[in-house]
């Protein structure tokens, strides 16, 4: 095959040759990874970039997406190796057990079910995840205060209960949370470009606002994830550096450390660099320096220093219910728009807050 063929690349030939093994399993790839697969466009004028077959994965190739044959539900896969990822399957499969994934507050993914490559295979250490469908929690951008704020609260609560049940998460940062945003999409969305429709990815799906159809947010990666006995006052383990590598107590590692107020920074930062420093406040905006003194204790140099998640959660949801419906209708502003645009989307924007108004939806999006 030629590059303008778009062969299969060295990872991705790992789900191919386990494409009839996962449908005999119950999914389907997509027919990029079918036996014998030939590219559609071969033959013909069209390029690869408008083929559906000629996209490869964009972010890990340990994730692949598939169709559950039973009745045609969007999911994805994840795969690991159980050797170097110990407790991954166990902390999934503890937070997906039926009397914690009814709790409302509760924000683990719930894994479908998990795959494990058949003995005698040289990939038996192999466990695959199957859970549903996610796409990231920004994408589409939050419109207002109060759809921001409806995505803290279940960060918030979900960490709070994952250490309520004396897990750490180890690795909460901006990758790791995503959201369900299934009941948004009027189109459903392609897993490797989601903007664009499954179905025609050179069109864009549409979709409703989090306001009108709340997507619910969830944690996912559990793959440094440990838990620990209750017992344990100061649990220690040591240090797994995870995708944020600001962490002030792992500059200089001395031994283990308790990495739960570690988690407490993950999240903060997260807000932090995410959100506080890149929302501006601006004329007939709402900035977010309401939230500036929670974030920087989560942040603080000092592990000792940071409040628990019980103590951050309890303050947000202090800080939260003094804002005035106003204030949590207000237009999030990421940059600072030229005066035209600006004037265009605080027209636009009033308008729809008068109809969100009118059908009498909160002001905080909840699946509750």
């Amino acid at each position: 095959m030629s590059s303008d063929d778009r062969p299969l690349k060295e990872e991705e030939q790992w789900w191919a040759s386990h494409h009839d093994w996962l449908a005999s399993s119950g999914y389907q790839l997509r027919p990029r990874y079918t036996p014998g697969w030939v590219p559609s466009w071969k033959g013909s004028k069209k390029r690869w970039y408008d083929a559906e077959d000629g996209i490869r994965p964009q972010n890990s190739y340990s994730i692949m997406d598939a169709i559950r044959k039973e009745d045609g539900a969007f999911v994805t896969m994840k795969r690991f190796r159980c050797d170097i990822h110990p407790f991954e399957k166990d902390v999934a499969e503890f937070f997906s057990r039926d009397e914690l994934a009814s709790d409302p507050k509760n924000h683990c993914v719930k894994v479908i079910e998990f795959l494990q490559v058949p003995d005698g295979n040289p990939d038996s250490k192999i466990i695959i995840i199957v859970m549903p469908l996610l796409r990231d929690i920004d994408d589409p951008m939050f419109e207002t205060v109060g759809e921001l704020m409806g995505c803290l609260q279940q960060l918030f609560e979900g960490l709070q209960f994952m250490h309520k049940h004396h897990v750490a998460h180890r690795d909460c940062n901006r990758r790791n949370a995503m959201m369900d945003a299934s009941s948004m999409y009027i189109d459903p969305w392609h897993p490797v470009y989601p903007d664009k429709r499954r179905d025609n990815f050179t069109k864009d799906a549409r979709h409703h606002s989090r306001t009108q159809r709340p997507p619910k947010y969830y944690w996912i990666d559990f793959g440094l994830s440990r838990q620990f006995d209750a017992s344990e006052t100061n649990p220690l383990a040591d240090p797994i550096i995870g995708g944020d590598k600001s962490v002030p107590e792992f500059r200089e590692i001395t031994g283990p450390v308790n990495p739960f107020p570690t988690d407490v920074y993950y999240l903060g930062n997260l807000v932090k660099q995410e959100y506080l420093e890149l929302i501006a406040s601006y004329k007939g905006t709402e900035g977010l320096e309401f939230l500036h003194s929670l974030i920087y204790d989560m942040v603080h140099e000092d592990p000792s220093q940071r409040p628990t998640m019980d103590e951050a959660l309890k303050r947000f949801e202090e800080l939260r219910s003094d804002l005035t419906t106003s204030q949590l209708r207000s237009v999030l502003q990421f940059t600072t728009p030229g005066r035209r645009k600006y004037f265009r989307d605080m027209v636009s924007h009033w308008l729809q807050r008068l109809w969100y108004i009118l059908l009498q939806l909160p002001a905080v999006p909840s699946t509750d």
